[in-house]
């Protein structure tokens, strides 16, 4: 809010709100088709010599967003390498390749195609390109001085939001653990994001990345920083959410259901990507980086646990939470509608086929004490709305760990 005046009494009858700021791509295009305006993107930019980086996946997929992508530079006149190098989980190595692949091919800049793992480690190579070769150094908030090369992103998952936000994400494999570089120099000048790209999908990796989406929609809108827009972001991406992700997973080609997805990760992506998120994707980060698990699995096995940890945070924030899940409140006080937010939480994770624990995806009981250290330092934990200990964070992972 801006306030005009500044008197004593003009201030009368007005909440003064702090500050913030709200980030997000220069431009986004969305919709049917707009994969083919790339080149004529890249052109704006003045990329000369852009490196594609993405998956071999991808890159062999028939007429797929990576062949796609590539016609519409060649259309543009642009000569462009390609880097398929790109890992789920994407691992130091994987920024490393690509960066020594961009120096040896004379590359300007960065497009990335594919989900959150290609995001990622095309903002990672940009990192290192500019903020020097150790990119562990640089784990933390607002960390990076130099901006990186020219980057666009082509989203192929309705899931991570890393095409639209600030975070970026990597493993390092000598150490199992998964760290963030969160700064607003990682934003993508331009994202993209055409359901036609998702129709073929598997159904796991719609689910997870739906279920990812999912928390993002949620750990937002009970952050400490919180505001009116990303409230609005949030609860339009959870109506979505609830609307068409059990239908996409159930029938990939239903193009509505996946438009609605898309527009529900995007909205999720703003949101976090101002508000940010909390201790789901804090421990999940560690799941993922010490068993190479999915993402979007680790996070929806943890959320209901963690949830139901913060409830006394905020009752009042899961209990408007359960009636935008589509769960009747009336009656009910605030803390029994707020439960009912942690039952809905559990269903829409069943119900798309997640897995029931973390048992399940090869968690280990003696790695908690060391993933909950970890998790508590994690760039997204701060965000949180009940500050844990670490004997309170390894209680948790064991009740993700003991569901059934």
């Amino acid at each position: 809010m801006i306030l005009l005046k500044t008197s004593k009494d003009s201030l009368k009858g007005y909440e003064i709100m702090r500050n913030f700021d709200f980030l997000m791509p220069s431009v986004n295009f969305f919709g049917p088709g707009v994969i083919e305006k790339i080149g004529e993107r890249a052109k704006i930019l003045n990329m000369k010599r852009p490196l594609v980086v993405t998956d071999t996946f991808l890159e062999k997929l028939p007429n797929g967003p990576y062949e796609q992508t590539a016609k519409s530079l060649r259309t543009a006149g642009i000569d462009f390498v390609l880097y398929d190098g790109v890992e789920p989980n994407p691992k130091v190595r994987n920024i490393q390749a690509a960066k020594k692949l961009y120096i040896e091919k004379g590359c300007d800049s960065i497009i990335t195609v594919g989900g959150g793992s290609a995001h990622d480690t095309g903002k990672g190579t940009g990192i290192i390109l500019t903020n020097g070769d150790d990119i562990t150094e640089l784990a933390g908030i607002e960390t990076l001085d130099n901006p990186l090369p020219p980057l666009m992103a082509v989203n192929t998952t309705a899931g991570t939001g890393s095409e639209l936000t600030r975070h970026c994400v990597i493993t390092n494999t000598e150490t199992h653990l998964k760290f963030v570089v969160v700064s607003w120099r990682n934003i993508p000048l331009v994202s993209f994001n055409d359901p036609m790209l998702m129709l073929d999908v598997p159904r796991g990796m719609t689910a997870a990345t739906g279920m990812d989406a999912f928390v993002q929609a949620i750990e937002p809108y009970v952050s400490i920083n919180r505001n009116d827009i990303t409230d609005s972001q949030c609860e339009k991406a959870i109506q979505l959410i609830e609307e068409s992700l059990r239908e996409v997973v159930a029938n990939g080609h239903n193009i509505e259901a996946r438009t609605k997805m898309v527009e529900a990760e995007m909205l999720a992506g703003m949101a976090f990507n101002n508000a940010d998120l909390g201790y789901v994707h804090a421990m999940a980060h560690q799941l993922g980086g010490q068993y190479d698990a999915p993402h979007g699995v680790c996070c929806a096995l943890l959320l209901p646990y963690v949830e139901k940890f913060n409830l006394i945070a905020c009752p009042e924030r899961f209990a408007k939470l359960a009636k935008i899940m589509g769960e009747n409140t009336d009656g009910l006080s605030t803390r029994d509608a707020a439960e009912l937010s942690i039952k809905a939480m559990k269903q829409m994770a069943i119900d798309v086929g997640i897995p029931k624990s973390i048992k399940e995806i090869g968690a280990k009981i003696e790695d908690f004490p060391m993933m909950a250290e970890n998790a508590l330092k994690d760039g997204n934990a701060f965000s949180n709305p009940r500050k844990a200990t670490k004997e309170e964070l390894i209680q948790l992972y064991q009740e993700a760990y003991d569901a059934n």
